[in-house]
């Protein structure tokens, strides 16, 4: 009885997604903040940036800030190369071709461009007004984001 009631937890709890980062597109957070006024952290990445990929391997896993940014932000993970169109703020953004199937998408240049150049990873924060209220072009350690998100939350 002991044993069945034990896998019914770790059923429950997998079931309720603890312990995932739950991550929005924009077009959910548009709907979202009409009940609910949060910031918006965003995500720039790409799949080649090996300090984006480090991010996504240790920081975005820390339970903490799992945490912290399900309960407190609405997160959104944009790869800067998308290339489906994306509707934010009654405007639709596309994907920018720069060759034989690379370039970037007008929404991470939108969002990432700090000094008139994007540098990956990207951390962009908007207030509930949708205004760009912080920006960050580096690798953020879990203690690092951490700081970052109290400074967010005051």
């Amino acid at each position: 009885m002991k044993k069945l009631f034990v896998l019914i937890f770790f059923i429950g709890i997998s079931a309720t997604g603890f312990g995932q980062l739950k991550s929005y597109s924009f077009e959910e957070v548009d709907g979202l903040q009409q009940t609910q006024k949060r910031k918006i952290i965003v995500f720039i990445h790409t799949d080649w940036c090996q300090f984006c990929q480090r991010m996504k391997a240790t920081t975005f896993k820390n339970q903490e800030i799992i945490q912290k940014l399900n309960s407190d932000f609405y997160f959104i993970d944009l790869n800067a190369e998308e290339k489906r169109d994306i509707q934010f703020q009654n405007q639709v953004f596309k994907h920018l071709p720069s060759g034989n199937n690379v370039g970037v998408h007008q929404l991470a240049l939108e969002l990432g461009t700090q000094n008139s150049q994007i540098v990956y990873p990207v951390l962009c924060v908007l207030n509930e007004k949708y205004e760009i209220i912080f920006q960050y072009s580096n690798y953020l350690s879990p203690k690092d984001f951490k700081i970052v998100l109290e400074k967010l939350k005051e």
